[in-house]
């Protein structure tokens, strides 16, 4: 458990006492004290994620979101899918290793797996760009989730990724261009899609893959239109930890505030101490919550489907319309009233 602390400092409380829980029971010892000693330290350590997980900050959740031992795509595929075989290509460029596509089956149900996967080594990373797709990974995508709608297979897409790849190669083929096509042709195609963010769900390069029937985010993922830092940086020019925080409460971009606003279907609960505590544990929950949502798809009529599917992201989201009409007919009524006065105090 010790790299779980590399990368989330607000868990140092716990880090100690995981140490002392290891040494207990590393020790052969079968007297009741010990096993009373080991009992009391766990229920505190579990207490202890509990409260703080629980009470999570923005900056904190990203700071999760991102973490190094967290599952990712090719390790959700290695623990929930079947006989997965991967496709490679977007028969226009080249294969981007930042986007994985491939066949597999979800217990008895065929399905087209797409997601971003980040890599965990230096090496892997680089290789896959970060998790970060170019236009050849979007145009990739898209040829596969066409095939798979054409055998009316089911498609899955595991989101995770901090935004497009944004070198000037990227924008030189079209990186812009590609997503948009992406946002229209997935509204249209002739099969049941389901969409979850793992991870990461950073800006266009997210919705690009994005656009589904059921949207759902693990619980300490996030989903945004831009990082806390881009945004810290476009509107502060810094991105000191202050303006970082701000702007990670600004965005509410968590996944108990995209619920609540409508943006997403389902929030799927995580471990205890998040998924990089326990994959296995994680991969069984949104396995069941793939199938749930697969399930309901299935008895859909395809043009229903489609037409909730457009409807659903011409409405995505939450207003406050009211409040600002409100705020407005207050402004203009003290502007009037100090109008009024000027004017009185003119005429005197």
């Amino acid at each position: 458990m010790a790299s779980t602390y590399l990368e989330l400092a607000f868990e140092k409380s716990i880090q100690e006492k995981e140490r002392q829980l290891s040494a207990l029971e590393s020790q052969i010892s079968e007297s009741p004290e010990a096993r009373d000693a080991i009992r009391a330290l766990r229920t505190t350590i579990q207490h202890e994620l509990r409260e703080l997980y629980e009470h999570l900050s923005p900056s904190d959740v990203v700071k999760v979101a991102r973490h190094s031992a967290r599952p990712q795509t090719l390790d959700y595929i290695e623990l929930v899918f079947d006989e997965f075989v991967e496709l490679h290509g977007d028969r226009a460029f080249g294969d981007d290793r930042a986007m994985v596509t491939g066949f597999a089956k979800l217990d008895d149900q065929k399905v087209l797996v797409v997601g971003q996967h980040k890599g965990r080594t230096i090496k892997e990373r680089e290789e896959r760009f970060f998790g970060c797709a170019h236009p050849e990974g979007y145009r990739k995508a898209l040829e596969k989730m066409k095939l798979a709608a054409k055998f009316r297979l089911p498609i899955i897409c595991l989101i995770d990724t901090p935004g497009a790849y944004p070198g000037i190669g990227a924008e030189e083929r079209g990186q812009a261009s590609s997503i948009a096509v992406n946002l229209r042709e997935l509204s249209l195609l002739r099969t049941p899609m389901v969409c979850v963010v793992i991870g990461e769900g950073g800006s266009g390069g997210a919705l690009g893959i994005g656009v589904g029937d059921h949207v759902a985010m693990l619980q300490f993922s996030y989903y945004s239109v831009i990082s806390p830092e881009g945004c810290a940086g476009i509107l502060w020019k810094t991105r000191d930890s202050r303006n970082v925080d701000q702007a990670a409460r600004a965005l509410k971009f968590t996944s108990a505030d995209l619920l609540r606003m409508g943006i997403v279907d389902e929030v799927i609960p995580e471990p205890l101490g998040g998924a990089h505590r326990d994959h296995r544990q994680m991969a069984n929950t949104l396995k069941q919550s793939m199938q749930r949502a697969l399930r309901k798809l299935s008895i859909v009529p395809t043009e229903t489907l489609l037409s909730r599917r457009y409807q659903k992201f011409r409405k995505i989201g939450a207003y406050e319309e009211l409040a600002i009409e409100s705020a407005a007919s207050a402004g203009a009524g003290k502007a009037a009233d100090s109008s009024a006065k000027n004017n009185g105090a003119n005429s005197r």
